[in-house]
């Protein structure tokens, strides 16, 4: 407790006396025992009141002991399963469970992990895919501050993700990776690597990059064969050697027919292969006869040109030109879908050959368009002159319904520059983004889109949108959530077929490891979106004639059903309304690719790096006898006593309060007891 707090107590006190005496003693010149006692009690009362005030505080010391975390992470993908060490695991984990002077000295954690990170210890080995990196990313996140050694109990085999044998630079724990599997070498041939385009033109070929690589010691020579179906496309000789370990085969195949193609590629196993599934890697081709030409027009330099065109050519049945308003008009009907950017003086000629070939837009406009001239050239909306700009921020419209968009945390985004003011439309329009200013969101759009006269167009008021895509990839590493919400758009605009009730997403064909996941989204007659009609998904494989209907499941603005899981080969749904009155139907392809299975050995060598980059140890999983004695002898992991000070007050003020109320209730019952009241 403070000296000025002490010293205000004995201020309290004293004034509480003098005022007590002065009332009950000095005034009334008597000194009978009652005059006493309602003295003292008057003391009290206000002695009480004055404590109240004051609130006098203390510092209250607590020592408790920390114990570390013990972090089990279990790799629970189908590899386990392959290399035949689930039951090796599942008894580790259990000795690691059971072991009582474990759970004296550490609080241990189970997590799992495939393509995601769960807290369980439930083992299924059952992951299509294994993300080795995102574990040390996930548990940064909550054990970065505190003592927790980790047991990754794993074959180290990673199939997607970073490189887990830096991520020691990010998370800051001593790791004891436990490995599944042995050093043993096989001889083995396998596909390493197969590099297509998913997308081919009707009557051009296209290439075909596969990788193959040797582990052995001596020569061999095999046969690398692409069929398809029935019919053997392409053949040629593969020799191997102890100093000639991989080959790189290109071939350009034909493409000529539209629709989805399935090819095989195989090398011939040898006699004494151990894992002949890695010899075959299945792979698909799109045949399209046609690809949207998006025009790109602009009279000034901007970073949201290159992004821009970026966004569109992630999608290969796309390609996206830079030009000029003169360039344009020379190639004019050459594209499908203009983007006109931020218009100028020139864009007159421009506007006018684009209503001449009847092609839908998106016009954008930012710090240099000239809207005297753009109010000009089309009359569904106009823009309000203040020579002012303004930062606008997107905020996504739950309700927008012309075709499904995806909310990429448009909250988070950075703001686009435009011209300040009120943007009126003479046409009906639907809003995909709203505009928030300092984050009030306003009735005004930032992104639109319209039909009017069998034409579609869309209008964004603001420049920067760059900025967009390069937040995208901060928050998702990867620029594709962003890059999918541009091809939305650009194929509603790009497409001349009319609108429909019932949308649904998919892919032509999906590699085996893929999540399965059909999109679609519902509205009522008139195209608002439904959020209580069920759907459900007839799905038939062709290959079985096997038939199950699956329902959607509502989430936000669209309905989904997970699919993943299905066996490889072909399907054909319909997607239906409880009604049966608006449906859709379609195919799709799941190729025959397990990456799980692509593997013979554990990764020794990258896992002994990890645990010597963290300062841990590595062991194998038939010698974990000495882990345990190992981590409860480490000195770094020993259980630490802490101290915690709290300020406490020095007298509940609860108690106080009845107190305060107690001797005011009897220093008035003993004045009206004895009349003087």
């Amino acid at each position: 407790m403070q000296t000025d707090t002490i010293t205000y107590i004995i201020i309290s006190g004293i004034l509480a006396l003098v005022l007590a005496l002065f009332q009950y003693i000095f005034k009334s010149k008597k000194t009978t025992k009652i005059y006493w006692l309602l003295a003292f009690l008057r003391f009290v009362s206000i002695f009480s009141i004055l404590l109240l005030l004051i609130n006098p505080k203390f510092d209250k010391l607590s020592f408790y002991d920390e114990k570390p975390n013990l972090i089990v992470a279990i790799d629970n993908s189908e590899s386990i399963n392959y290399l035949k060490q689930s039951q090796n695991t599942s008894d580790l984990i259990e000795s690691l469970k059971q072991n009582q002077e474990l759970k004296a000295n550490f609080n241990l954690e189970f997590y799992t992990f495939g393509k995601s990170v769960n807290q369980s210890d439930s083992l299924g080995f059952n992951e299509k895919q294994s993300n080795i990196a995102q574990v040390f990313g996930r548990l940064s996140e909550v054990y970065n501050n505190s003592v927790s050694p980790t047991v990754l109990i794993t074959d180290g085999n990673q199939t997607y993700g970073y490189d887990y044998e830096f991520m020691t630079k990010r998370y800051k724990q001593a790791i004891f990776p436990v490995i599944l599997g042995d050093t043993t070498t096989y001889t083995d041939i396998k596909i390493q690597q197969l590099n297509v385009n998913r997308y081919a033109y009707l009557k051009n070929k296209f290439p075909v990059e596969i990788i193959a690589t040797y582990n052995g010691n001596t020569a061999v020579t095999s046969q690398l064969k692409i069929t398809s179906g029935n019919s053997t496309v392409f053949t040629q000789p593969i020799r191997f050697s102890k100093s000639q370990t991989s080959q790189i085969v290109n071939v350009n195949l034909p493409a000529n027919r539209v629709g989805v193609g399935s090819y095989k590629a195989e090398i011939v196993p040898l006699d004494n292969e151990k894992n002949r599934i890695n010899n075959v890697k299945n792979f698909a081709v799109e045949v399209i006869d046609q690809k949207t030409n998006v025009a790109i027009v602009s009279d000034i330099s901007h970073p949201d040109l290159g992004a821009l065109k970026k966004s569109i050519e992630s999608n290969e049945q796309r390609k996206a030109s830079i030009l000029s308003t003169t360039d344009f008009l020379k190639q004019s009907e050459d594209f499908q879908l203009v983007i006109a950017y931020q218009p100028t003086n020139n864009f007159r000629s421009l506007f006018n050959e684009i209503d001449r070939l009847k092609l839908n837009k998106i016009v954008i406009a930012g710090t240099k368009t000239n809207w005297s001239l753009l109010n000009q050239l089309q009359n569904n909306y106009s823009q309000q002159f203040t020579n002012q700009t303004e930062n606008f921020q997107p905020s996504v419209n739950q309700n927008y319904s012309t075709f499904i968009i995806d909310d990429l945390n448009f909250d988070e985004f950075p703001p686009l520059q435009s011209e300040f003011g009120e943007t009126q439309f003479t046409v009906p329009f639907e809003t995909i983004l709203f505009k928030t200013i300092n984050g009030t969101q306003i009735d005004e759009p930032l992104l639109a889109t319209f039909e009017i006269n069998e034409k579609r167009e869309a209008l964004l008021l603001g420049e920067g949108i760059w900025r967009w895509r390069a937040q995208s990839f901060l928050d998702e590493k990867s620029f594709n959530t962003f890059d999918n919400f541009i091809g939305k758009l650009v194929q509603y605009l790009s497409s001349k077929q009319r609108r429909s009730r019932l949308n649904v997403n998919y892919e032509s064909f999906y590699n085996g490891n893929d999540n399965v996941k059909i999109i679609a989204q519902y509205f009522n007659k008139n195209y608002e979106f439904d959020a209580n009609e069920n759907i459900n998904i007839i799905l038939k494989n062709k290959d079985t004639d096997d038939t199950k209907t699956l329902p959607f499941v509502l989430k936000n603005t669209n309905y989904q059903v997970d699919l993943s899981g299905l066996d490889a080969g072909d399907y054909s749904f319909t997607v239906r309304t409880s009604n049966g009155t608006v449906s859709k139907s379609g195919e799709f392809k799941i190729l025959d690719y397990n990456v799980e299975q692509q593997f013979l050995n554990a990764n020794v060598t990258k896992l002994e790096s990890l645990a010597t980059n963290s300062d841990g140890k590595s062991y194998f999983i038939d010698n974990t006898s000495t882990i345990i004695n190992d981590l409860l002898s480490d000195s770094r992991f020993a259980t630490i006593q802490k101290s915690s000070k709290k300020v406490v007050p020095l007298i509940d003020w609860k108690y106080l309060l009845a107190l305060i109320v107690l001797s005011l209730a009897t220093e008035w019952f003993i004045r009206k007891y004895n009349g003087l009241i």
